[in-house]
């Protein structure tokens, strides 16, 4: 069963049976991890059912700089997650030009800066057409990617070596915009595994310049949109009103 802001009152609620498992459509706030929302999530859903365990999990990680559409699965459909993250993903968001982060994303101030001035609308479509279609891209160090047993950002915050793999992926479609102080508005559609951080990086360098992910949100996951999932907080209330 499907719990989206739209398809399930607050009157229904109280006859779904979470054991045998339901889809959640969440829209992940800012600065929190996906975890965040998994624990929140399944305390209160024990809480409605009486019970001690339940079992909670999501269809793919969102950093915690990022919103937007995160999927929750509960009981037995979490048996789906596999098949539901294996689907086609739609982000949006902006790349800021001009500077580099370790992160490749606005965790940390730029440590490094790049002109700008030279870079003109046929530049920027240019660099645009570049990564429309299969790719290869090289996920950030600063990943969740484990590297001999211990994820990648783990080792890269201890000041280790870290050298990460390239990988194949696709971009569907991949529509800019330019804005004011050298902000790229952006829309991509785009496989499973693809880094958007990277993708933002890699931008800035087809530029010939510096360029770092400043701004995301995960639109939707398959046929699965962020307009109809629900806040955490709009969630918990309606489990509240049925207990």
């Amino acid at each position: 069963m499907l719990i989206s802001s739209n398809s399930i009152n607050s009157a229904e609620i109280k006859n779904i049976d979470f054991e045998s498992g339901t889809i959640i459509l969440i829209d992940k706030p800012l600065e929190w991890t996906s975890f965040d929302v998994v624990n929140k999530l399944r305390y209160a859903i024990k809480n409605h059912m009486g019970v001690k365990k339940i079992k909670v999990g999501h269809a793919g990680t969102l950093d915690p700089l990022a919103t937007g559409l995160l999927i929750l699965c509960t009981g037995k459909m979490t048996k789906q997650i596999d098949t539901i993250q294996a689907q086609i993903k739609k982000y949006s968001g902006l790349i800021a030009l001009g500077g580099t982060t370790p992160t490749y994303d606005a965790e940390v101030e730029p440590t490094e800066y790049f002109p700008t001035e030279h870079i003109d609308d046929t530049m920027l479509e240019q660099a645009r057409l570049s990564f429309i279609g299969e790719i290869s891209q090289v996920p950030p160090i600063y990943s969740a990617i484990k590297m001999k047993g211990q994820k990648a950002y783990i080792q890269a915050r201890k000041g280790m070596d870290v050298v990460m793999e390239p990988r194949n992926v696709n971009i569907h479609t991949f529509d800019i915009e330019r804005m004011a102080h050298d902000k790229i508005a952006f829309e991509v559609v785009c496989s499973k595994g693809t880094y958007i951080r990277s993708l933002a990086h890699d931008f800035g360098k087809k530029c010939n310049s510096g360029a770092y992910l400043a701004k995301l949100r995960r639109e939707g996951i398959g046929n699965y949109n962020v307009e109809n999932a629900y806040t955490i907080d709009g969630f918990i209330e309606t489990l509240q009103k049925n207990e």
